[in-house]
């Protein structure tokens, strides 16, 4: 079972962008942990963190996963791109968010992707993750 850990735009920054609201895991802590609950569960887990569009549609069109796990994090609202290349690919996907993205601005409160996920985590904060990578042996499992 392998598992693809997409991180979008400004989570490179993590730790340092907006604690109140993302918490004071750096990036490096958050993947670490997603690979160490992924190893337990006996799931191979690559992890991507990507600002650019393309970037992240070439990693999702590259099917070299059985599920994907995406907080496509300001693309969320924007990209029919990476929502169509979820859609193309036909493997599950959730689509996690650190901020609950329903109590945000107006215009985050939208998100293409929500209709091609398989389900979505919003507002837990990087525990979202791993909840997704458990949910993701889960699905892989049946």
């Amino acid at each position: 079972m392998k598992i693809l850990i997409i991180h979008g735009p400004n989570l490179n920054l993590l730790g340092k962008r907006e604690p109140g609201i993302y918490g004071s895991d750096t990036l490096g802590d958050l993947d670490s942990k997603i690979r160490s609950l992924s190893d337990e569960l006996g799931m191979e887990a690559e992890v991507l963190q990507s600002n650019s569009e393309g970037a992240i549609v070439d990693a999702i069109q590259s099917r070299k996963y059985d599920l994907l796990i995406i907080n496509p994090a300001a693309y969320t609202h924007t990209s029919i791109a990476i929502r169509d290349a979820i859609a193309a690919v036909g493997k599950p996907a959730i689509e996690v968010h650190i901020s609950n993205i329903y109590k945000r601005e107006n215009f985050r409160q939208h998100s293409y992707i929500s209709g091609v996920a398989t389900g979505q985590i919003s507002g837990l904060g990087a525990e979202g993750y791993l909840l997704a990578v458990r949910a993701a042996k889960k699905i892989l499992s049946e």
